[in-house]
């Protein structure tokens, strides 16, 4: 396979974790954590493919994608914010939930898909420029906004943000939707431009990757970026290397981007690695207005 078109194929693949560690850098930077990328991911792929078949458009599909991953991360605002639910137990519901309904109604949409974007520029996906664009937009807004700072705020210290006069749940809120869209265009990225099919478990652990390359980004948009190529880049290879390297096994080269997924979150939750380097302060942690 020529150079140029292995770097195409992992730019491709690279996508999927892209769009949803994007959306996740902005969720946990106000301090809500979203272990239902998975799910979100999952029900934006289905709901994407089967508006695209209804419409016989799947530009309108992949709006649809992002509109119903959007809902199912308002439901987990609406628990982990409002009513500050554990976000890690309302973020597993998420998931459940996702995995749940989407294996329920996907069972009929088993297959390739009808209507998928074809539509190329110098070989890529306009889908493909516009995760580009959403890498620089995304720092700007987090580091050099009024809205960005607030975001900050919010997620290192919520009673100082109050104090402020920011409106942490609305701030929160925000952030938590903007994450579940772009994790619906993730999932409808992956089925109606890089596979083309839907099948249960079409995600096959992506989102669960994209939270660890958010933590080895350090919640930083450019550096989510290059994790997110090198992760495509591992993603890719395990498929490529395949019975092409002797006495290396098939099943070790497919566990790479996990076991990697895993050392990353390891040292990630290392006591001296997070006092240097740790996510936002309140990351997790349920805020309480002062009476």
């Amino acid at each position: 396979m020529a150079l140029a078109e292995t770097i195409q194929i992992i730019l491709q693949a690279s996508m999927i974790f892209l769009f949803a560690s994007l959306g996740e850098v902005f969720d946990e930077r106000s301090g809500v954590l979203n272990i239902g990328l998975e799910g979100m991911m999952l029900v934006g792929a289905l709901t994407s493919i089967i508006v695209s078949e209804t419409t016989a458009n799947p530009w309108i599909g992949v709006l649809a994608g992002m509109a119903a991953a959007g809902v199912l991360a308002l439901a987990h605002g609406i628990m982990a914010v409002s009513l500050k639910v554990s976000q890690v137990v309302s973020g597993t519901g998420v998931w459940l939930f996702g995995l749940g309904i989407t294996t329920y109604f996907g069972a009929k949409f088993i297959g390739p898909v009808q209507n998928t974007i074809d539509i190329t520029i110098a070989g890529f996906t306009p889908l493909f420029y516009i995760g580009l664009l959403l890498v620089p937009i995304l720092w700007f807004v987090i580091f050099k906004t009024s809205f960005g700072l607030r975001v900050r705020t919010v997620g290192e210290d919520p009673a100082v943000a109050e104090a402020a006069g920011i409106n942490v749940i609305r701030t929160r809120h925000i952030c938590v939707v903007t994450g579940g869209l772009l994790a619906g265009l993730s999932g409808a990225y992956l089925a109606l431009v890089y596979t083309g099919v839907w099948s249960e478990h079409l995600t096959l652990g992506r989102g669960w990757i994209a939270l660890a390359i958010v933590a080895f980004s350090f919640w930083r948009p450019f550096l989510t970026l290059a994790g997110s190529i090198g992760f495509g880049a591992l993603w890719v290879a395990a498929l490529k290397l395949q019975g092409q390297i002797p006495y290396l096994s098939t099943n070790l080269l497919k566990l790479l981007p996990y076991l990697l997924t895993a050392i990353v979150l390891v040292i990630m939750s290392l006591e001296s690695f997070r006092t240097k380097i740790g996510p936002p302060a309140a990351l997790t942690k349920p805020y309480f207005p002062e009476e």
